[in-house]
């Protein structure tokens, strides 16, 4: 009578490790999970810089067309389709 209630307990430790160890959630496949979590976050970081570097380079490009109409405007008098250009002459007192 006695015998039942240990080899029960036993089955029941048995079946707990083959969880633990093999089983979903067991801990190689959270270590696996873990792995994966680390090299998506290394990718996110990578496509966050590669974003903000291209933003920079849009920024840039943007300026620099600004830039390079100002001067020509001012410069030799570009006018873009449908404007009219007025130039004021300063006087001098």
């Amino acid at each position: 009578m006695r015998r039942p209630v240990p080899l029960i307990l036993l089955g029941l430790l048995v079946v707990l490790q083959l969880q633990l160890w093999f089983g979903r959630g067991s801990i190689p496949d959270v270590w696996r999970l873990r792995q994966q979590h680390q090299q998506q976050l290394d990718a996110n970081m990578r496509s966050e810089q590669d974003i903000g570097r291209l933003r920079a380079e849009l920024r840039d490009l943007r300026d620099g067309l600004e830039m390079v109409e100002e001067r020509a405007r001012s410069e030799i008098g570009m006018v873009k389709p449908n404007e009219i250009f007025v130039q004021l002459a300063k006087s001098s007192k």
